[in-house]
Parts: structure tokens; sequence; C-alpha cells
């Protein structure tokens, strides 16, 4: 896989774009003045392996908040900025590492300037936001609603007037719930400028609706070499975001984090509780980051060819397992033990830290 040539931008002590790895971010969703359960949130959420973090600052009340926030945080913050300019200007004094505005929002482009040159002063990092919703009305004329070359026309313009007043230190998001509407309107703005892109499809859902249309539509454009941070925006908790965002670069081979554990789908051979098994061994791996593949096969006929390529693992049958490690048979467990067998394993020939 290639990915696209970018411009390196800085956002805190983080470079985003050139060489440097898919970014994951995500956004809080507390109450950004309740500073405790701010950071809070934003603890979970880098122990999930988040690596930049959104707070919503819609009032003064949460612009002030904003020191103290970012002298705790370990990730960068970025103050999300819709209708009111002002707070851009509020959480740039208070320190933030970089802000997302819309400028459909704000409407006056004077404004949008004001913002810019400060972002420059400060060596605030911008993301210059590009939906449907907010679309400039010139454009809705021209193309009649709000197409994917609408959307990425936007972005062109507003990126050539950023850098018109000598700003670069910004990357695009052109986001909309339609999957293809998005991927069409990521990859026209590729193909005509090197600025960095975050990804994402917004309103994307809950459950296995909001993964889907997430998994899609990023993998696509992941696939194409589209995209230097990413957001699964899911209706659930902020960690389950970062969890998905993972699984989906791991997938692409983007990121490498915690232990792969792979598992075949049901079927009438199974003799065991499979889902329950692999919750179990799931559970038990999930804050070990360890380059191995562990497979969970559901029954003994083929599995262990099957998952030749796993380092270690079991193939179930009924009234326990067969453990195997790299595709040899080690010995017959019960189905009572084998998961502590196979974490035993684990920690004797790959960590010291497995919690049997």
């Amino acid at each position: 896989m290639i990915r696209r040539k970018t411009r390196e931008i800085t956002l805190g002590s983080l470079k985003i774009g050139g060489h440097n790895d898919v970014v994951i971010q995500s956004m809080t969703s507390t109450k950004t003045h309740d500073i405790e359960s701010t950071l809070a949130q934003i603890d979970r959420l880098t122990k999930t392996g988040c690596e930049a973090i959104r707070v919503a600052v819609p009032a003064k009340e949460d612009a002030e908040a904003l020191k103290d926030i970012i002298d705790y945080s370990p990730v960068p913050i970025i103050a999300d900025i819709h209708f009111v300019p002002s707070m851009a200007f509020l959480s740039m004094e208070a320190g933030v590492h970089g802000i997302r505005i819309n400028p459909g929002n704000i409407n006056k482009k004077e404004i949008v300037r004001d913002i810019v040159l400060e972002a420059k002063n400060k060596n605030v990092c911008v993301r210059l936001g590009v939906n449907s919703g907010s679309l400039e009305k010139s454009l809705l004329e021209k193309y009649g609603y709000p197409t994917p070359e609408a959307l990425a026309e936007s972005a062109l313009n507003w990126s050539s007037f950023f850098e018109s007043l000598g700003f670069y230190n910004f990357k695009v998001s052109i986001k909309g719930s339609d999957v293809l509407q998005n991927i069409k309107a990521n990859e026209i703005f590729a193909q005509k400028t090197d600025i960095p892109l975050h990804i994402g499809i917004t309103e994307a859902g809950m459950g296995t609706q909001g993964m889907v249309k997430s998994s899609v539509g990023l993998g696509v454009l992941l696939y194409k070499g589209i995209g230097d941070t990413v957001r699964v925006s899911l209706t659930d908790e902020p960690e389950k975001e970062v969890e998905a965002a993972y699984e989906i670069l791991k997938s692409l081979g983007l990121k490498k984090r915690g232990i792969d554990v792979i598992s075949c789908p049901t079927c009438g051979r199974i003799e065991v509780n499979l889902p329950k098994v692999v919750k179990e061994v799931q559970e038990a791996l999930k804050d070990m980051d360890l380059p191995i593949k562990v497979a969970i096969m559901g029954c003994a006929v083929n599995a262990i060819g099957e998952a030749s390529h796993a380092d270690v693992g079991l193939a179930c049958m009924k009234g326990g397992a067969l453990l195997f490690k790299d595709g040899k048979i080690l010995k017959k467990v019960s189905e009572e033990n084998m998961v502590s067998e196979l974490l035993e394993t684990i920690e004797k020939h790959y960590h010291k830290e497995v919690e049997v």
C-alpha cells in the first residue's frame, strides 16, 4: 500500500502527515468546564490509545477550563469551535495545540482571516472543516446540492485562502454521513493538493451500522493511501471509537498495537461455547502489546492448517481443545482449563505478565 505524500504539520509535539503514522483521535463527551470529568475521560482515551483529543468549547466557561486540561493532558488538545468565533481566540490564548473551525459556520471571511493569523502567530494547528450542512451558497447554486465536487471545491478554496495568508500548519476534513459522497470528495481533494487530510464518516450512527459505515468509508480511503488522522464517529463511548480505529488501521497494516486475536465463525461443527472462549481470551490479553497472533478455532477439522499463520492458539473440540504453537500441537487440554493453558503458554513463550 502506497500512502499519499502529504506535507508535515505539527499539533503540539505530534507530527502529522509526511512519513508519520496515521494518528487516531477522538472527542470527549463531557462538558469541558467540568475539568475533573473531562480529564478522567482523557485519561481513559489515552490509555485506550488515543493520540489527539478534541474538546467542545461552545462557551466562555469551557474556554476558561482549557488551561488546566492542557496542563494535565498527556496528548495534544484541540478546541472544537463552531458558531462563536470568539471562542477560537480564547482557546488559543489558553494554549490549545489545535483548533477545529468550519468557515461555513462562521460566515464572515474577515473573521476567519483573523483566526488564521492568530493561529499562525501562536503556532496553533488548524483543522479546516467542510461538510454538506455548511456549504457556501455560491457552491450550492453552482452544483444544485452538496455533491462531492462541491465539497472538494469548498475545501480547496478555503485552503488557498489559508495559504494566501502564509499559513500552512493545517489539515482538512471533508465529512458527511454518506459514505460514497465522502470517499469521492476526499479523493478529488487528495488528487489536487498535498495538504494532510483528517478522515471520518460523520453521524455514522451506533452499533453495527456505525461500525460498518465507518469501516467501509475509512477502509476504502486508507487503502487508497488517503488519510493522515482518523476518527471513527460513533454514538457510543469515545473509547469505543479509538478501539474501532485501531482495528481498522491494524487490518490494513497501518498500526501495530496489542495482540491480534483471530477466531473462526460459528457453525454446526462447534462443540464449545466459542464466543465465550474468545471473549475470555480477549479480555485477558486486551492490555498486552505484543506482536503476536492468537487463534481460537471452533473445531479441530482443518483448524491448525487454517490458522498456521498464528503464533499460538486453540483448536476446540468436544470436551476440550488442541493447544498449538507455530502450527504444531503441544498438547490436548480440557475445556475447563483451555483458556488458562493458552494464557500460560503465551506467558511462557512471549511475555511474563499475562494475568492467568
